[in-house]
C-alpha cells in the first residue's frame, strides 16, 4: 500500500490466525485487537458457525458489529446473532458424489436455526466447536433435506493431500470449495467465499475493499486476502496462500496478528 495508508476496517480469520491449533489465544493478540477495535470495525471472518464464533468475539471483547461465518455464506450482527445475509445451495449431488469417492468420510451441515450441526457420524472432539455446540447424528438422507449454507467433509484417517486429491475427483460444479489445513473440505454455494460476506459487512459501514486490512492463514482465506486493500498471510500459511497475499507476517504462535495491528493502532 502507499505510504500513509491506514485500514478503516480489519477482517480476521480465527483458526490458525487468531487462535492456534491448541485453541490458544495470546494476551498480546487480545490487547492488539482491542486497541484496533477502539478505532475501526473488527470483522471476524471464519469458516466457523455463529455458535463457535460468538465465544471468540466475547473473549476478544469486541464491541457490537458484524461477523462473517460459514466461509462467507452467513453474515450476522454480533452479539445478537441476527442474520444479515445468507447464501445457500442444494448439496444432494455432492453428498452422493462424496459417498462414491470417499465412503468413509463424515459429513456435516449447519442446523437451520444456526444452533449446531447435523452429522452423519461424530467428528473428532473440538472439530465443530466447543462443547456447547449441539451435534445431531442423522442418516445421509436426513443430512440435508433442503438447501444449506455449507457442507463439511471430514476424514480423520485421511491426510491433507488426500483431500486435495478428493476435491479434484469429486468434479465439483455449481459450488465453491476450500481444503483445510487437515483432511477437511468445506463446500459452499457457487461464488461464495469470505469476501462475499465482507462486502456485505463493509457496506454496513459505508466502506470499500480498499479500506480493509485482512489477515488469514488458510486456503479459504485466499479470496479475502486478494479482495482486501491489504491482505496479509500468516507465517504458517501454505505457500499457495502466501503467494496470493500482499505480504506475510509471523505465525500464529509468534503473535503475527499483533505484529501487524501494532503498526497501525
Amino acid at each position: 500500500m502507499t505510504d500513509g495508508w491506514r485500514p478503516k476496517a480489519v477482517a480476521l480469520d480465527i483458526d490458525g490466525t487468531l487462535i492456534d491449533h491448541d485453541e490458544r489465544l495470546s494476551p498480546a493478540v487480545i490487547d492488539a485487537v482491542q486497541r484496533a477495535a477502539a478505532e475501526v470495525p473488527i470483522i471476524l471472518a471464519t469458516g466457523r458457525s455463529w455458535q463457535s464464533t460468538r465465544p471468540v468475539a466475547e473473549l476478544l471483547g469486541l464491541p457490537p458489529g458484524f461477523v462473517v461465518c460459514s466461509n462467507g455464506a452467513r453474515t450476522l450482527r454480533q452479539p445478537s446473532g441476527e442474520v444479515v445475509d445468507e447464501r445457500t445451495f442444494d448439496p444432494t449431488m455432492v453428498i452422493a458424489s462424496v459417498r462414491e469417492h470417499a465412503p468413509n468420510a463424515r459429513m456435516a451441515v449447519e442446523e437451520d436455526d444456526n444452533t449446531g450441526y447435523r452429522v452423519t457420524a461424530p467428528f473428532p472432539p473440538g472439530d465443530l466447536g466447543s462443547d456447547g455446540v449441539a451435534i445431531r447424528v442423522v442418516s445421509d438422507a436426513e443430512l440435508a433435506p433442503g438447501h444449506v449454507t455449507r457442507l463439511i467433509i471430514r476424514d480423520p484417517e485421511a491426510s491433507e493431500a488426500d483431500f486435495i486429491e478428493l476435491a479434484e475427483r469429486l468434479g465439483l460444479h455449481g459450488v465453491s470449495y476450500a481444503v483445510g489445513w487437515t483432511a477437511w473440505l468445506d463446500i459452499a454455494p457457487e461464488g461464495v467465499d469470505k469476501s462475499t460476506g465482507l462486502k456485505v459487512a463493509l457496506a454496513q459501514y459505508g466502506l470499500e475493499a480498499e479500506d480493509l486490512l485482512a489477515l488469514g492463514d488458510g486456503r479459504n482465506d485466499i479470496e479475502m486476502l486478494v479482495y482486501a486493500g491489504l491482505g496479509i498471510a500468516m507465517g504458517s500459511a501454505p505457500d499457495e496462500v502466501k503467494a496470493k497475499a500482499d505480504e506475510v507476517t509471523k505465525s500464529v504462535s509468534d503473535d503475527g496478528v499483533a505484529a501487524v495491528l501494532n503498526r497501525y493502532f
